[in-house]
């Protein structure tokens, strides 16, 4: 008969074991710290599989936030490799600092590199330019101004509409306080016709306490669905939630920002809708001013509910920031996101069913 002690010890054992096949699941690597060259400073990531199977990450980068004159790096992973590229400068604008480089391949095969330029003090004096790629991100178009309105940024990926349209989803901030996203700050969307690539802006959706970074998706012809970083300041604010707009015409109007339930710490979020329909959502699970934890959450009813998440990143001291993810052509998802101060890019790789099916995290 086996002792009550010896069971207690299978089944500890049972539970470790578990717990790490449990982790395994969820494949993460490190791509870039402060070694690479570029700058100490390495913030707001973003991924794209590009047209031939590359993995692309575009960042910005320098000594910090606000010191000297930043500019926007891409790093490749070749598809069948294992190592990333060291990043080579793909948007510099001389004496200028650049941020917030978002990279996006359209459905006709196209990369594009959207991307901020300051021209004052703060984020709020800055406009938006881009440049695009037949070459799968080895040479690049000259740049093209998309607004002259300081203010304008962007910060999430854009989508193809199913009529063919293109949603670059963007923001206005105002204010001058480094560390306060002004009330008045709002989420707009510009939408391109690639067949005559004309621009239009749609109106600036306004919220309680201003919101920021809108991130969006598709569900039907009609009907669209953005998330966004609410504004305000960085301490805990225990009524800051991530603010919801929705579109009822095809994207080309959309209702006031208003609430969820889902905390937010002044902290970017991502939405993408999978292959399959459902919807993905990322988010740092917090009132506090850190960026921890990190939290995905599915939706099977077109984001009506999301009650399948997990914590895929909790690191107490450390911060998990600007999460922005993609769903491969093989399907498995690819999440990028900074830690460490703002210095080390980050890349995780799962699958849907590594989220489904654990129990919803409060």
């Amino acid at each position: 008969m086996i002792s009550s002690r010896l069971t207690r010890w299978f089944a500890t054992s049972a539970l470790c074991l578990c717990a790490s096949f449990s982790q395994a699941e969820i494949k993460h690597e490190r791509v870039l710290d402060p070694t690479i060259p570029g700058g100490i400073y390495k913030h707001p990531a973003t991924i794209e599989e590009l047209p031939n199977g590359d993995l692309f990450i575009a960042y910005y980068g320098g000594e910090g936030e606000y010191k000297g004159d930043t500019a926007v790096y891409g790093s490749r992973l070749v598809k069948g490799s294992d190592q990333w590229t060291t990043p080579e400068r793909i948007a510099d604008t001389p004496d200028r600092a650049d941020g917030n480089g978002v990279i996006w391949a359209s459905p006709d095969g196209i990369t594009w590199l959207f991307y901020v330029v300051r021209y004052g003090d703060t984020w709020s004096d800055s406009i938006i330019k881009y440049k695009y790629s037949k070459d799968n991100g080895h040479t690049w178009t000259d740049s093209e101004i998309l607004t002259f309105d300081k203010g304008m940024m962007v910060r999430s990926q854009p989508i193809a509409l199913n009529n063919g349209d293109y949603l670059l989803p963007i923001y206005h901030e105002t204010g001058n306080d480094r560390e306060i996203v002004g009330a008045e700050s709002g989420s707009l969307f510009a939408r391109l016709d690639p067949e005559t690539m004309t621009w239009k802006f749609t109106d600036i959706v306004h919220s309680r306490m201003g919101n920021i970074q809108p991130s969006v998706v598709q569900v039907n012809d009609d009907h669209l669905i953005a998330y966004c970083r609410r504004g305000g300041g960085y301490g805990l604010v225990p009524d800051g939630f991530v603010v919801k707009t929705e579109s009822h015409d095809g994207g080309h109007t959309w209702t006031p920002g208003e609430d969820t339930i889902y905390p937010n710490p002044n902290s970017a979020v991502d939405l993408i809708k999978l292959e399959n329909g459902h919807l993905m959502f990322v988010y740092n699970n917090s009132f506090e001013g850190r960026r921890m934890p990190l939290v995905v959450r599915v939706s099977t009813d077109n984001g009506k509910t999301w009650p399948h998440s997990r914590i895929v990143v909790n690191k107490p001291e450390d911060s998990a920031a600007y999460p922005y993810f993609i769903q491969g052509k093989d399907g498995k998802i690819h999440l990028v996101y900074t830690s460490e101060r703002r210095t080390v890019v980050n890349h995780m790789t799962f699958e849907e069913s590594d989220i489904l099916g654990h129990e919803e995290v409060k």
